[in-house]
């Protein structure tokens, strides 16, 4: 059967990593965890932390940005549904 972990319990262990006062073995061996696993976590961590330290402020601007132009394709996707229908109602064919 598979465990599962929390994230706030694969967090303390990466944190306990850290500190560097076990190695990995020693340290999934405390927590009965495959070593391998426990390099896998600290690995995630240390590629997420530049995303976690980016600028909050640009990932709010492209979050907008991108709002907006999703807004704006609606918008044209409902002008051309709507015109569609008229035209298919002023030339006969049935909808």
């Amino acid at each position: 059967m598979r465990k599962n972990y929390t994230p706030e319990y694969k967090a303390k262990i990466v944190l306990e990593l850290f500190r560097e006062e076990l190695t990995i073995g020693q340290l999934a061996a405390g927590y009965g965890i495959h070593p391998n696993q426990v390099g896998k976590w600290r690995n995630i961590v240390i590629e997420g932390l530049p995303e976690l330290l980016s600028d909050k402020r640009k990932k709010d601007k492209l979050a907008s940005e991108y709002e907006e132009l999703t807004k704006e394709l609606y918008t044209q996707i409902g002008e051309l549904t709507t015109k569609l229908a008229w035209l298919k109602k002023k030339s006969g064919i049935d909808v």
